[in-house]
């Protein structure tokens, strides 16, 4: 009589399933490092270079209170500040009494703001260049990383692979720093413009 001491076919098969789960998964995160790469340029230089510079003459600001319930008991106030006025294109070209934007303060009627123009009702403050660069650098360093860590699982189905590509994981880990310095830089070249 013979005696089967154990089969190692099942234990295969879920190893296979969980490396192929891994690897969608890092398929998702490239899939997510190529939107951030699109709305890092959308978001920084080219809808700066596509808005129409000109000067926001104030009516009147406000300030908006909304309070966002969370998890805890307390409750979190947010402060939004509003300036409302008259916009007008530095080259004459649009002109409209009923602008809006989001301001950083609180401005006195007739106070003159550079603002720009990015589409028929969309307005906000001229930050300049640098902002406009240092937004898009910041989206791309993010999808740096996740485009990084994406390659490194959809490549190896890490953690349920063999481990044979350290050279691989340790190139990846070298990007998804390089990637979180960078949006930590980014970011604060944007907050000091």
């Amino acid at each position: 009589m013979t005696q089967v001491h154990g089969n190692t076919a099942p234990d295969t098969a879920t190893r296979g399933d969980r490396t192929g789960l891994a690897r969608l998964i890092g398929a998702g995160l490239i899939l997510v490092g190529v939107v951030l790469l699109g709305l890092g340029a959308y978001l920084g230089p080219v809808r700066y270079a596509t808005s129409t510079p000109g000067k926001l003459t104030v009516e009147t600001c406000t300030v908006d209170y909304k309070y966002r319930s969370s998890s805890s008991s307390s409750r979190k106030k947010t402060k939004t500040r509003w300036c409302y006025g008259t916009f007008t294109a530095d080259n004459g070209s649009a002109r409209d009494l009923n602008a809006e934007l989001k301001s950083d303060a609180l401005y006195q009627k007739g106070h003159v703001l550079d603002a720009r123009r990015s589409g028929d009702t969309n307005y906000q403050l001229d930050r300049g260049w640098l902002y406009a660069i240092a937004l898009g650098c910041a989206w791309g360093f993010g999808a740096l990383s996740a485009l990084a860590t994406g390659v490194f699982v959809a490549v190896t189905g890490f953690p349920y692979g063999e481990g044979e590509s350290q050279r691989l994981f340790r190139t990846c880990m070298v990007l998804v720093g390089v990637g979180v310095l960078g949006l930590a830089i980014s970011l604060l070249v944007a907050f000091f413009a």
